[in-house]
């Protein structure tokens, strides 16, 4: 049975039926990007043969073979070789590829200036950024869902700060396909990581970077002056929002700073569906029951 991968459109309820991979599905879709098949052995064998091409060759076949790629990046280390592998291929605009970075307004001040930074030395690619519905600082973040909601409920907060606007995202630039900053060096849940994969909304995920070491990004980075965190320099290697992220010590997993003594290894958009969302489904579910039981009900009472 052949896996059907189609760009990602808008939905009647989109909050009910994504997932916490913060990807949408194309059950609504009518665009008129050209949808992908792949068998599942087709894609074993795309695996088997990208594994041994280098990033930049990986990166090449994304660009000609997937309609919609765009590059979601919190501005690590991985993200931004990528970036720059890009900027190097001389791609014609068209075939360009955005970056989606999404702003939970719980970012450090340096990854901010980061982003500000990489506009400016990288002024032909395009940064779209994404917040949460409705606010526009953390102080109205608070405000509207109360104060420390990832301690109160971490689900809640994923979904709010990140899945939500990542399934936003996605909706209205038609994503198909994403490139992440995912390697297996990073361990956990990425141990096994390979190098295309399709998430269970049906977005494809491209990990050009999945074979390589922390070492071998950051040599990337010095030998080719890419613009870098300026907390790696301060004992960081994984950061993500300031409120879960911490310093590493020598020794410790790249990234066993984030969400330190929690069980959590990832932020929502690159897990399975979440119990919040699948209590969104069965909500929207019931209500879609009780609409039909009393329109059922209005027309025996026409008839």
């Amino acid at each position: 049975m052949p896996l059907r991968f189609t760009p990602i459109m808008d939905t009647d309820v989109m909050s009910v039926h994504e997932t916490e991979s913060g990807y949408v599905s194309g059950s609504g879709s009518e665009s008129s990007l050209p949808e992908i098949y792949f068998t599942k052995p087709h894609l074993a064998f795309l695996n088997r043969q990208l594994q041994f091409l280098e990033p930049q060759e990986i990166l090449r076949w994304c660009i000609t073979s997937l309609p919609g790629l765009f590059q979601t990046t919190a501005f690590g280390l991985t993200g931004l070789v990528t970036l720059d592998m890009l900027s190097k291929m001389k791609i014609p605009r068209p075939q360009m590829v955005d970056l989606i970075f999404l702003d939970t307004l719980h970012h450090f001040p340096e990854t901010l200036a980061l982003v500000d930074r990489i506009r400016s030395e990288y002024p032909l690619v395009n940064v779209h950024v994404y917040k949460p519905d409705g606010v526009d600082t953390s102080e109205e973040f608070a405000r509207k869902h109360g104060d420390n909601l990832w301690q109160t409920n971490d689900e809640l907060y994923d979904w709010i700060a990140k899945v939500e606007p990542a399934q936003r995202a996605y909706r209205e630039l038609q994503v198909a396909a994403v490139l992440t900053g995912r390697r297996r060096s990073q361990g956990g849940k990425r141990g096994d990581l390979d190098v295309i994969e399709v998430d269970e909304a049906g977005l494809i995920k491209v990990n050009p970077l999945a074979n390589w070491s922390f070492q071998q990004v950051q040599g990337y980075v010095k030998e080719n002056r890419v613009p870098y965190n300026e907390l790696l320099d301060r004992g960081y290697k994984s950061i993500g929002d300031w409120h879960s992220t911490q310093p590493i010590k020598a020794g410790e997993d790249e990234r066993a700073g984030r969400w330190k003594g929690q069980q959590k290894t990832e932020c929502g958009i690159h897990n399975p569906r979440s119990k919040f969302a699948q209590y969104l489904q069965e909500q929207e579910t019931k209500k879609r029951e009780e609409a039909l039981h009393k329109a059922l009900g209005n027309l025996e009472v026409t008839a």
